[in-house]
Formats: C-alpha cells, structure tokens, sequence
C-alpha cells in the first residue's frame, strides 16, 4: 500500500472456501502540530450496517469506490480519493451520532449548539481578530460560562484552541506554498512576521523556516 500498488491481494490459509474479502484503504492527513479531529478519535472505529433496512450511503459511497479501482480510467485517482474522503465524512456523522451525551472532546464540541457555532467562525475565519468578549457576544453567553464551557468540551480555552489552529493553516502554508513567511503570517492574522515566528516556535517548538524544510525533506524522502 505505502508503495502505490493498489489494489493488492493476500491469500492467507489453505485457499478452500468459504472465501472472505476484506477492502482496505488508507486516507493520510497530518497530526502535527494540531489535528483536533483525529486527536479526539478512538484508535478504531467499527460502523456497522443499518439494520432497519434504511438506505446506507457508506455501503454506496464504498461500493463506488470499488468500482473506479476494478476499472482503471482516466482521472479514476481522482475520483477515488474524493470518495475516500467522502466515506471518511460519512464514518464521523456515524460516530458522531453515537457518542453518548456526557461525552467531551472536539466531535462533542462542535454537537454543542453553542460551542459548534464558535468552532465554526473560528474555522471559517481564523484571520479574524476575536476576542473572548466577542465571541461570547455573539452566543449570548457570559465571558466566564463560554470560556468554562469550550474548555469542558474541547480540552482547550478558546483564545489558546485559535492559536493552535492558526498554527495548523501555518504549517500545511509553509508545507504546500512558496509563500514567504510574512505573507502567511497575515494569512492567519499576524500583522508583523516576527510576531508570527515567536508565536509559531512557541506553540510548535520550531521556528517557521525550519517546519518548511522539515516538510520539504519529508516530501524528498
């Protein structure tokens, strides 16, 4: 898999039947420096099928993926790796769906009426100059009950989870742009770069120019 050879077969037993398959995939995305979705997931998620005979969208989206891997055409990389994101989407509203009410952690967060509105403006517009007193203006909350409750459920204040997901944007620009290191600093509202680099090398542990050529010896190797 790591190789690129896929689709690949593994025969394990004395090859009689009753004969089983098992479809593997892999979807990467990065951890570091700050990946709230996988860093609330359980190691292993098991969905199952419904079994009040509703429609089941993950058995089709698989089922499409299937298909555009037997028959190898033109942009089938393409379309198999939307579908594999598209199935990841559709495993997260299933496990979302069962987490029990008491539950915290990011997926809670964003169930919550009031927290999930917050992590969708600090999301959609992370260059934004919020402020706590802002954001808890705009939930009619309290200061002190939305900073008591984002951290609850989130595991981080609000001011301290913008910072890490501005750091996030930071790296993945630095990553996969020749953007220079003010001009993504401004991309996640930093007006000065050495401002970015202090607060880049204090919540990632290394300055902005060596998590690029981190990357870029990653992409080499």
């Amino acid at each position: 898999m790591a190789g690129g050879r896929l689709p690949f077969v593994t025969r394990e037993g004395g090859g009689g039947e009753p004969r089983s398959e098992f479809v593997c995939g892999f979807l990467g995305c990065d951890m570091q420096p700050f990946n709230p979705v996988l860093s609330t997931l359980p190691p292993l998620l098991r969905i199952k099928r419904p079994c009040n005979g509703s429609e089941d969208l993950l058995s089709r989206l698989i089922d499409l993926t299937l298909a555009e891997a037997r028959r190898p055409r033109l942009g089938g990389e393409s379309i198999r790796l939307r579908l594999s994101e598209l199935v990841f989407v559709e495993v997260m509203r299933r496990y979302l769906e069962t987490l029990p009410a008491h539950e915290t952690g990011w997926l809670s967060g964003l169930r919550d009426p009031w927290i999930g509105k917050i992590l969708v403006m600090l999301h959609e517009q992370p260059a934004y100059p919020w402020t706590l007193n802002e954001l808890a203006s705009r939930t009619c909350m309290s200061r002190a009950a939305l900073a008591a409750r984002f951290t609850h459920l989130v595991g981080h204040a609000p001011m301290h989870y913008l910072t890490l997901w501005r750091m996030q944007i930071a790296a993945r620009l630095l990553a996969d742009s020749s953007m220079k290191v003010a001009a993504v600093g401004r991309e996640i509202g930093y007006e000065s770069e050495a401002a970015f680099s202090r607060a880049f090398k204090r919540t990632v542990g290394i300055s902005p120019a060596a998590s690029r050529g981190n990357a870029a010896a990653s992409r080499r190797a």
